[in-house]
């Protein structure tokens, strides 16, 4: 599956997941909305839930990422042509935003992406380039091997939601 990203390059480029990769050669960055290719979005604005039922359609085209910074992450950043998908429930194991909901890194949102996709030897893959990737397999072990049991978006959001009454 490529990975590719929507890279605005507005983060602190030392603790920017997505140059990591670059440099890894595990995923390519695209300056401008034309540039990236169509594919599955990950956006947290999205209506979708991201779920196995887009495993086909990620290979055929694309993993899609925006990288820019939390502050500049509205609605109107994500203009990219796709098929729009958000994460569900997750948990941040990056050093920014450790045990904070919801706040991935790029890399964090690849890797999640990959598993609930059925490739979860990629996801590792690219999460083993940091130091804290393990933790991020550890922290969101289970609601991951329950997201990627799913079939379709619907059975996602239902059991995203009881993660979410635990808050």
């Amino acid at each position: 599956m490529d990975l590719h990203v929507r890279y605005e390059g507005d983060d602190d480029p030392d603790k920017c997941t997505a140059r990591k990769l670059a440099r890894f050669d595990l995923a390519a960055l695209h300056r401008s909305d034309r540039a990236t290719p169509y594919g599955v979005v990950l956006n947290p604005h999205a209506e979708r839930a991201l779920s196995p039922a887009d495993a086909e359609m990620a290979r055929e085209s694309a993993l899609v990422a925006l990288d820019c910074s939390w502050e500049s992450a509205g609605e109107k950043m994500f203009s990219l042509p796709g098929e729009h998908r958000a994460l569900p429930y997750l948990v941040a194991a990056n050093p920014v935003n450790f045990g904070r909901p919801m706040r991935l890194t790029t890399v964090e949102a690849f890797a999640a992406a990959l598993i609930i996709l059925g490739e979860r030897d990629h996801a590792e893959r690219v999460l083993s380039k940091f130091t804290w990737g393990e933790t991020f397999l550890e922290l969101n072990d289970e609601p991951l091997r329950r997201y990627a049991d799913c079939d379709d978006s619907s059975e996602i959001v239902a059991i995203q939601q009881e993660y979410l009454d635990r808050e």
